[in-house]
């Protein structure tokens, strides 16, 4: 499964949140790109083909949730 996580108005460095990322998926995911402009940024994240995807998306809404930039967050989920 591959996550888009496009952000408006990050309170903090995007790369604090892949690095926060990168630490709750280890093994099951990796920050694959990420990029910024015109007033957006966003992330990049594959995850395992293996893992659950409801469980994946709840555990990326919990990180996103811990570094409180959920409401700035928008996920787009492709297969």
């Amino acid at each position: 499964m591959f996550v888009e996580i496009v952000f408006v108005g990050l309170p903090i460095d995007r790369d604090e949140v892949g690095e926060a990322l990168e630490a709750a998926f280890e093994l099951d995911g990796e920050v694959t790109g990420g990029g910024s402009g015109m007033g957006r940024c966003h992330l990049d994240l594959e995850i395992a083909e293996d893992s659950d995807p409801a469980a994946a998306l709840d555990r990326l809404r919990s990180v996103l949730s811990e570094l409180r930039v959920s409401e700035c967050a928008t996920l787009n989920v492709s297969e």
